[in-house]
């Protein structure tokens, strides 16, 4: 009678891993040996001419990942038959420089090996190139995926976390994808480099609570200095502040000692402070940047693995932002 059971989790364990064990660092050794360089000279290039391409990068990655997987279905422009991720009011924002990379790249890399590399592929190697460039932590990226047969709007609300949600709320979303609290406040830390629009916590400078326009959680003289640079963001929706107010150009620890400083930009910022699941990890990564450059390496492993599409569950695409062929 055990034995029925027993080849029920060995043939569960592989459905579930069978995916990620294809992936390998090495995958494109002899089919496009020359892919390494190319991401690192594009990037670079990139980087260079438009110092927020490495934010821009790490931003479209996540909000790719965390619909449905790694699959550069974010990449996918909307069509007359279908709209796809991209159109999601939460990803409309997202930074131009992160989408001209990846198209240059892969205009690089169907010159040098046509129709080999996806564009998932392309967008999870851009990224660490990209985070390593500004001073993050080098990790390793298993290749393999193949870029989605599938990009729809609808399937974005639900998975992407926002920045007024409960800190709770936040966590649970993580968790539905296998995250833990200390690999969620791991990823989060990615706010050390970037920006965020006025309109995403302009509440906290302007209508707070009745009796306290301004959230009393930050710094009064950040609050001042966001109020000036705020002041005309419902005339133009553009205006932004960077995320890490101290070295918003350097992936390091800041992100996590500015919110010790009253300086968190977003809610859910500050709500990692207060909430007592990850105010110790907060302490943690504020204090000692080799832990936070471990653990989010890690992380960023784990993410880049997640729902991968490969073998015929997935393409790669002639073009990053369409698909081979269009179903009508």
């Amino acid at each position: 009678m055990a034995f029925p059971s027993f080849f029920f989790l060995i043939s569960l364990f592989l459905s579930i891993s069978f995916s990620e064990s294809k992936l390998s660092p090495d995958y494109y050794k002899k089919s496009c040996p020359q892919l390494e360089d190319i991401i690192r000279e594009t990037v670079t290039s990139k980087q260079i001419t438009n110092p927020t391409t490495a934010a821009a990068t790490l931003r479209v990655f996540f909000h790719d990942c965390m619909v449905g997987g790694c699959d550069a279905s974010v990449l996918i422009s909307s069509n007359a038959f279908s709209k796809a991720e991209r159109d999601a009011d939460i990803n409309l924002s997202l930074p131009g420089d992160a989408f001209d990379v990846i198209v240059r790249a892969k205009t690089a890399l169907e010159l040098s090996c046509p129709g080999i590399v996806s564009c998932a592929d392309i967008l999870a190697l851009a990224t660490r190139n990209a985070v390593s460039m500004v001073g993050g932590p080098f990790y390793t990226v298993k290749l393999g995926r193949k870029d989605s047969l599938v990009s729809n709007i609808s399937t974005v609300e639900g998975n992407m976390p926002r920045p007024n949600m409960t800190m709770d709320e936040i966590i649970r979303r993580f968790a539905a994808k296998k995250f833990t609290v200390q690999e969620m406040v791991a990823l989060i830390g990615a706010h050390t480099i970037g920006f965020s629009h006025c309109k995403e916590f302009a509440y906290r400078l302007y209508s707070y609570k009745k009796s306290t326009p301004t959230d009393p959680s930050y710094h009064p003289k950040y609050a001042t200095a966001l109020k000036k640079l705020c002041k005309n963001y419902d005339k133009n929706p553009e205006m932004s502040a960077f995320n890490d107010a101290m070295t918003p150009s350097k992936f390091d620890n800041m992100y996590y000692k500015n919110l010790l400083r009253g300086l968190g930009l977003l809610e859910s910022d500050n709500a990692l402070l207060k909430n007592p699941k990850t105010r110790p990890f907060v302490l943690l990564y504020g204090r000692n940047q080799t832990a936070f450059f471990n653990d989010f390496a890690r992380a960023m492993e784990k993410l880049s693995s997640y729902g991968v599409k490969t073998g015929r569950k997935g393409e790669v695409r002639r073009r990053c932002d369409a698909f081979n062929s269009i179903e009508t």
